[in-house]
């Protein structure tokens, strides 16, 4: 059964490249399918297009539908061209002629944006939920290990003095940059685009105010032809939001994979969260953010990959359109995953204390010595020479004593304004 059956079949080598495996990837819209057409229902009854008893009916039987979702007993035959289409028949098995109605005013085109902006809005939401998850627990250990020092690097060369409190908050704050993207897709996704049809509205006299208030968006796309043009900004708008927070994961997992190996040594985790090798006893390797890096890496490919499918497209639909929903659909599902991981992992982590007694971090408080001098009536470029030339004749000792004091420094984490700063975006 297709929504455009006019009498005739198409070729089983069409039909199998032109559905692909929609039927798949359409059982994550199927409740939200259902939420739809509950909401185009009580509007076509409110225009007069369906009386009280077909509006019951028709209820009723989505309602049957959607308990079958919930149980994870409803599926989509390969008789059926996608969930729009097994919907509609199994309300017309169930209540006869009223399930034909449920189709009036409407096109697959906005029926399946409904479904894909439901979906983005439920997706995200659960994606902010995990990400505040995450911070919590790395406020957590920025405040557990506040007072540990640990070496800060540019181009990979000892620098500065750093710590561990002020690296695990430095990711938390990150995470917060990745919230906005997220907002920011979220708002794109709270517009309903139902009463659009094909892309150039409908004759009958639809009320979409109603079904907008029904569903729950914030607010309608009003244009019809710019609610069409939303597949593609959509899904391109949540992917560069998940590529910005797989860019936070893939840095903190290459930190980590970095830190874990002998010759730093700065974190560790039981030997239960790591992978051996099939000849070297002795390993204890960092698989779990190696791959989180991989995927989190894939993911930020994401947005590129939408817009080479969909880059000059002219107004109204296209067939490519559908090609977004798989890759969509496994940059949520990986980018939830990937949240969930890391927040196990890093409740597990565990830090070395006793770093910087090495002396290969000596030179760590160069800059530290610097400033001394410099308080203390020296002008800084003096400074600067005078210890050059100490540590280039071999002759610099440090005091290893560190004192930073301003917003943002090691002395100084300011985590709650960091909490308060997550809040506003929750």
């Amino acid at each position: 059964m297709k929504l455009w059956d006019k009498g005739y079949t198409t070729e089983n080598i069409v039909d199998r490249y032109t559905v692909g495996n929609d039927r798949q990837l359409d059982l994550k819209l199927a409740k939200h399918d259902v939420r739809g057409n509950i909401a185009h229902a009580v509007m076509l009854h409110k225009i007069g297009i369906l009386d009280t008893q077909e509006l019951d009916d028709i209820l009723k039987a989505l309602q049957t539908i959607d308990t079958q979702i919930e149980n994870g007993d409803f599926i989509i035959e390969e008789q059926f061209e996608d969930v729009h289409s097994k919907i509609e028949f199994e309300l017309v098995q169930q209540i006869g002629e009223a399930g034909k109605k449920i189709h009036t005013a409407r096109s697959r085109n906005d029926q399946v944006l409904v479904d894909l902006h439901l979906y983005a809005k439920e997706e995200l939401q659960r994606i902010k939920s995990l990400i505040q998850n995450l911070f919590d627990t790395l406020l957590k250990l920025a405040e557990q290990h506040k007072n540990v020092l640990m070496p800060g690097y540019t181009h990979m060369q000892v620098a500065m003095p750093s710590s561990f409190g002020l690296w695990f908050s430095a990711y938390a704050e990150s995470l917060i940059d990745d919230m906005i993207m997220l907002n920011a897709a979220l708002k794109v996704a709270d517009q309903n685009p139902l009463g659009s049809a094909a892309g150039y509205g409908t004759s009958f006299p639809i009320n979409r105010s109603m079904t907008t208030e029904l569903l729950g968006f914030e607010t309608m796309k009003y244009n019809v032809v710019a609610a069409q043009m939303s597949r593609g900004k959509l899904e391109k708008t949540i992917a560069y939001a998940l590529a910005s927070v797989a860019g936070t994961l893939s840095k903190l997992s290459a930190d980590i994979c970095l830190f874990m190996s002998q010759n730093f040594n700065f974190v560790g985790f039981p030997k239960e969260l790591t992978t051996g090798s099939s000849i070297m006893p002795h390993k204890q390797n960092p698989d779990v953010f190696e791959l989180m890096r991989a995927h989190s890496n894939k993911i930020q490919n994401l947005p590129v990959e939408l817009s080479f499918i969909t880059n000059n497209l002219t107004t109204g639909y296209h067939r490519d359109f559908q090609l977004l929903k798989e890759s969509l659909m496994n940059g949520i599902d990986q980018s939830k995953d990937n949240l969930e991981v890391c927040d196990f992992m890093l409740q597990h982590i565990s830090i070395n204390d006793t770093l910087l007694e090495n002396p290969i971090y000596d030179y760590l408080y160069s800059v530290e010595e610097v400033n001394k001098l410099v308080m203390n009536g020296m002008t800084f470029r003096d400074a600067y020479q005078k210890l050059g030339k100490e540590i280039m004749d071999g002759k610099f000792s440090p005091s290893k004593e560190v004192n930073h004091v301003h917003e943002g420094s090691i002395g100084n984490l300011c985590l709650e304004e960091i909490k308060l700063k997550m809040k506003s975006e929750n």
